[in-house]
């Protein structure tokens, strides 16, 4: 039982960390305000709407966050993998089947699971840009 216990606090921390040292040759407020845009468009909108807002409109601080948050919730441990490739469509498409899931099979409560663990990302990486401006 306790090899399958995930210290989720934890990987949102390191996967905040992750995304500032990637970042850290961008200005830091404009890491910040990717993260903090991520952060409302998720909490408002969804685990979708905000790959597809970090795809569609952060094209150079969002790479990296797209990155971070799909090794995020592939360490969830729900066998959802990574997508095919790198492309949006293929990012997409992963999240679309994957993420959101088939509530019939417990995917609702994975997916509130993901989100909530994804904010607690965002938010620990916007102080560490807060932190390094």
């Amino acid at each position: 039982m306790t090899g399958n216990i995930r210290n989720l606090d934890r990987m949102a921390a390191q996967s905040a960390q992750k995304i500032i040292q990637h970042t850290k040759d961008k200005k830091a407020s404009d890491v910040e305000n990717t993260i903090t845009k991520t952060l409302g468009v998720l909490q408002e909108n969804g685990v979708y709407a905000c790959f597809l807002y970090l795809l569609a409109k952060e094209k150079e601080n969002g790479t990296v966050v797209v990155e971070e948050m799909l090794n995020l919730l592939e360490g969830l441990g729900f066998g959802w993998g990574k997508p095919s490739g790198n492309g949006v469509e293929q990012i997409l498409q992963h999240i679309t089947d994957k993420v959101s899931g088939d509530p019939e099979q417990g995917g609702l409560e994975r997916l509130l699971l993901a989100k909530e663990t994804l904010e607690q990302m965002l938010i620990y990486a916007r102080y560490g840009a807060k932190a390094r401006s």
